[in-house]
């Protein structure tokens, strides 16, 4: 697969400020026949901010995934991060319809394994079967082709019919299949609990 990334960029050099401006301070407060040794900062943070990103994956010139996000941080190690929420969209083979969409409050991605970590208000919707997972966290494997969450995570699976509760989830990429490790409930729409409803204004 190919990745085009067409991203609005908004650098931030900050590893490159640090060691200079303590370089500078050092200079200044010290003769320069007597120069303290330069201390360097260890910045572990983003090497690089992105606003309103868009990104493209692509196979066979065939558009197969969209990522879009508020804000993207790029760490030195090649990981990044979506602190302001992220949404992968999945296209069917035909590069045009969508088939699944994963959002989340929080994402990130790990390089080496090729893994994206979503969190907080997390949504699963496949679209042509109206089937949607909700939970509060969940992982897309991009080696695997797979979605799935940890064996003790509480999820809920709502279909056109009923609604399915459960801890631990594993799916395919497009959400049209999937098996819930542990069930705990199976409910009709009918049947499924609800919020009490809110009296009327007297």
């Amino acid at each position: 697969m190919s990745r085009v990334a067409f991203i609005p960029l908004r650098l931030l050099s900050w590893s490159r400020a640090l060691v200079l401006g303590t370089a500078l301070l050092a200079t200044a407060c010290h003769p320069a026949d007597d120069a303290a040794p330069v201390k360097t900062v260890d910045y572990k943070g983003p090497m690089l901010e992105t606003e309103n990103v868009l990104m493209l994956v692509s196979d066979s010139a065939r558009l197969r995934v969209r990522l879009t996000a508020p804000l993207q941080q790029d760490f030195e190690s090649g990981d990044s991060a979506y602190p302001k929420g992220v949404k992968l969209t999945f296209m069917d083979t035909d590069g045009k319809t969508v088939v699944n969409t994963i959002t989340g409050k929080y994402g990130k991605f790990e390089k080496s394994k090729n893994l994206y970590t979503m969190r907080g208000d997390v949504r699963v919707t496949n679209v042509p079967q109206q089937q949607r997972m909700n939970t509060e966290e969940a992982f897309y494997d991009q080696n695997k082709a797979s979605i799935y969450t940890k064996e003790t995570t509480e999820i809920k699976v709502t279909t056109p019919t009923e609604v399915l509760t459960g801890r631990g989830l594993t799916a395919n990429q497009d959400f049209s299949r999937y098996r819930i490790l542990t069930p705990t409930g199976v409910f009709t729409l009918q049947e499924a609990p609800t919020a009490p409803p809110v009296p009327a204004n007297r």
